[in-house]
């Protein structure tokens, strides 16, 4: 990986020299399993006699003709890079090449079906794997247009990002399809989409006339349960309220979405090309948080047509502006223009606990990051660029009103249109709409790190009423900065069985403490929340009074949005040791039965397992662990028929079932001995089941085996693999070390699965032998492997789970020992945060 990296100031530099008008994209798909043709024509003007290079990463380099100029391909490629000198004012470049087909999720992407022994191709090229297609400068602001020529299979369908075109037929059942330029864009939207993918048409009526065609693709073994009418009411939905809000029409000239095979991410946004995870196929009965995860993915990729691919990001600093922007905006239409009304809800219980975890890790850094080159991007798509950034854009839409944003980004999209900008533009356009000087704001909220705590301070009268009330502001020690928040305080009371809001009270806060005199004389509630309707990005707590009302009665609160805070402010407090994880087990098991949101359910369950299994004290565990697994089962037994929670407590009982009665009960449910009303055990269901089987050493291979042969699909492949690698042997462990870390060529899904299934122990001990390997292993793999592997291997086989002091100092002494690679040093340094951290939670719960 090293040998790839890009750094800033070579970009700069690149950039300083080069000014790119076109590229005219050769490939031939029909060359073989391994390789693919690959032929580049780049055209750009240069400051003549300078010299440059142009990215390529590639098996072997055939030709380089710099204005008919021959080069020798041995002198100046190296396999990544191509050295161009003596440059002249206008240039012509060609590059042909044979480019390697990848399965790991990065750059052309082949997989072979399983079901039907089909080939199907797609691209992902953000952040740097254009190159890995074709020969390009590969930064965000050397745009240029792309006019791509692409030979295949006559039966195959190929998308890319112009309308595709009729074929010619080549011969040997073959065709070309000869695409039409694209407009102005970056190279990391720019995409390919190739094989036998089943479609379905449709259209709709931009707000400038145009009529926009659809197309939603899959692989042809899944197009049964594609469910294109859904997809393409939340796209038309979300085309008519950004168009609106924006006050600009969709920029491109077709809209289509791809869900694709063995893909690393939720979707990636290539400009009206978007590529989905297939896991947003459902085969089976899936969560309503997973549908409603959908529905924001797709208008967050819709978003980003307008932001990210009409107007991009400089440099990789904004990425955090790119993914902000849509995670805030997707939510805004989620709760606006679908029938997903609480997203709100589901943005507090799903991204901002993923931010506040990230915003506490020792790698949090400012949600403007310095990036410095290419690996500090890649180990930057976390929590603080999507979930914390699009957090702080929720306050400064609350900051700026809410009108005056959108009519900034409005003029932001016009005055910018196929160009690059830095976060200053889109200040500046904010500034003229609303008024305010964000100079400050952006200091405060988005060059500094870490999450403040804000807790209410009052005193009352003899009748309760407040004599005095104030909000306090506390900052962690490493990041001290006391941030100004437009934030509401919500006054709740207890009627008719129900936790209902009588007051509430829109305030602006500062510094360290903050008197609210509007609060003076007003009478003390049954539960006071600090942030109500989740305005500002804190961390909250709850005063003693509210807090025991809370945990006796947070079922009974009638907002959504007002529990998830509330839950979610009773987790952050067990994070921080301030509480016994013993004490968020029996909150979760006592209020989640009454729980709506399915997001909050499904984000509570995992908090619940987190606390059991890692939090809790060893010398606790088997009676905690014992107690969950039963709760979650009566749990499951007491929902309604056929209802989310019923299977989200099922699921969840699963995941954490160990003792033989539970076992039991799970090997019962499967055979269908034992019935859950409403619930059917389908494909993917029967796998969870068969997996917590083999966990609990109740299943070996040969039951393994028999399943995956009834469903010998990509899926099912991922869920045997995961089965495999959970046996509770150390004979299966070491099996499933080997097969990912020893050897090389898993995709990066069976890399994925097979992770989860190893760190999946009853008895930690199983992974005790594996700690020494592990720190062996760490350079070998970062040197060796892609990005997505490396860390894939790094991240899913550390072995978290033993969550004890000798993992803390060998991972301490790895530490000390090994300076270098600052991104896998980041990835090493996260988990053994997350492994301190559960040691003071062990601590607290013994105390």
């Amino acid at each position: 990986m090293p040998g790839e990296n890009l750094t800033r100031l070579e970009a700069q530099e690149r950039k300083a020299l080069l000014d790119v008008q076109s590229y005219s994209v050769e490939l031939d798909l029909t060359t073989g399993d391994e390789t693919f043709a690959s032929t580049t024509t780049v055209r750009f003007s240069a400051e003549a006699g300078t010299s440059t290079f142009i990215d390529a990463i590639t098996k072997t380099v055939h030709s380089v003709t710099l204005n008919g100029r021959e080069l020798d391909p041995a002198a100046v490629s190296d396999g990544v890079r191509i050295q161009l000198d003596d440059l002249a004012a206008e240039n012509e470049l060609r590059v042909v090449a044979d480019a390697l087909y990848t399965n790991t999720g990065e750059g052309l992407h082949r997989f072979v079906d399983p079901a039907d022994g089909e080939v199907y191709l797609y691209t992902q090229f953000e952040v740097p794997d254009s190159r890995r297609m074709f020969a390009v400068f590969e930064q965000p602001d050397l745009k240029a247009t792309f006019q791509f020529t692409v030979t295949a299979p006559d039966y195959w369908e190929v998308v890319s990002n112009s309308p595709t075109p009729e074929p010619v037929d080549v011969g040997g059942s073959n065709v070309r399809y000869d695409f039409a330029p694209t407009q102005v864009i970056s190279s990391y939207i720019t995409a390919l989409i190739a094989g036998p993918y089943s479609v379905e048409r449709r259209e709709l009526t931009s707000s400038d006339g145009r009529v926009i065609p659809l197309g939603v693709f899959a692989r042809a073994s899944l197009a049964q349960y594609l469910d294109t009418d859904y997809i393409v009411e939340k796209t038309r939905e979300g085309f008519e309220f950004y168009e609106a809000i924006f006050d600009y029409p969709y920029p491109f000239e077709k809209y289509d979405q791809l869900f694709v095979p063995e893909f690393n991410a939720g979707a990636m946004e290539n400009a009206g090309a978007v590529t989905f995870t297939e896991t947003y196929v459902f085969r089976s009965k899936v969560t309503d948080a997973v549908r409603e995860r959908r529905v924001t993915t797709i208008l967050h990729e819709l978003a980003h047509m307008w932001f990210g691919d009409l107007v991009t990001m400089k440099w990789w600093n904004d990425l955090w502006l790119n993914e902000s922007f849509a995670t805030y905006i997707s939510t805004l239409a989620g709760a606006e223009a679908t029938e997903w009304k609480e997203s709100w809800t589901t943005f507090g219980a799903l991204e901002k606990s993923w931010a506040y975890r990230q915003d506490q890790l020792p790698s949090t850094h400012p949600i403007v990051a310095t990036i410095n080159d290419l690996e500090d991007v890649q180990v930057n798509f976390d929590g603080i660029t999507y979930a914390k950034g699009a957090s702080v854009l929720r306050q400064l839409v609350a900051w700026v009103g809410q009108d005056e944003f959108l009519k900034g980004v409005g003029a932001y999209f016009r005055k910018h249109e196929f160009s690059n900008t830095e976060l200053t533009d889109l200040l500046a356009e904010l500034e003229v709409t609303s008024g305010r000087d964000l100079s400050s704001w952006s200091e405060l909220w988005l060059e500094t790190a870490g999450v403040n705590t804000l807790r209410p301070e009052f005193e009352t009268d003899e009748s309760g009423a407040f004599t005095s009330f104030a909000i306090t502001q506390t900052t962690p020690p490493e990041w001290p900065t006391h941030r100004p928040h437009r934030l509401a305080v919500g006054l709740y009371n207890l009627r008719d069985g129900r936790l209902v809001r009588d007051e509430r009270f829109e305030v602006d806060i500062d510094g360290e403490r903050t008197e609210l005199a509007e609060l003076v004389g007003v009478q003390r509630p049954d539960l006071l929340l600090v942030n109500d309707d989740d305005l500002t990005y804190a961390k909250i707590r709850l005063d003693d009074g509210s807090l025991l009302v809370a945990i006796d009665h947070l079922s009974a609160i009638e907002s959504p949005l007002a529990r998830s805070l509330v839950w979610g402010s009773a987790w952050d407090a067990t994070r921080d040791a301030e509480t016994s994880p013993r004490d968020y087990v029996r909150l979760a098991l006592g209020n989640l039965s009454a729980e709506t949101e399915s997001t909050t359910l499904r984000t509570t369950l995992g908090q619940l397992q987190l606390a059991a299994t890692i939090y809790v004290a060893p010398e606790n565990r088997a009676e905690v662990l014992a107690e969950v697994g039963d709760g979650l089962w009566k749990l499951a037994q007491g929902a309604a028929a056929g209802s989310d929670a019923q299977f989200q407590f099922l699921k969840a009982f699963a995941a954490i079932a160990h003792t033989d009665a539970q076992l039991d009960t799970v090997q019962a449910v499967l055979d269908e001995k034992v019935a859950l009303e409403g619930l059917d055990i389908d494909t993917d269901l029967g796998w969870d089941l068969l997996i917590a089987l083999a966990a609990g050493g109740r299943v070996g291979p040969e039951e393994i085996d028999a399943a995956l042969a009834s469903d010998n699909t990509a899926t099912g492949q991922q869920s045997a693999a995961h089965a495999r690698a959970a046996l509770p042997t150390p004979e299966a462990k070491l099996a499933a070390w080997d097969s990912i870390v020893t050897t090389e060529g898993a995709s990066n899904l069976i890399v994925r699965a097979t992770g989860l299934g190893f760190l999946r122990a009853s008895d930690p001990a199983l992974l005790a032998p594996f700690v020494a390997k592990y720190f062996a292993a760490l350079e070998p793999l970062w040197e060796s492997r892609s990005y997505a592997i490396a860390a894939g291997i790094i991240n899913g086989f550390y072995p978290a789970v033993l969550a004890d002091e000798a993992l803390v100092t060998a991972t301490r002494e790895w530490l000390e020992t090994h300076p270098g690679a600052p991104a896998l040093r980041r990835l090493v340094i996260e988990n053994l945060s997350g492994v301190e951290r559960a040691l003071r939670v062990q601590a607290r719960d013994r105390s």
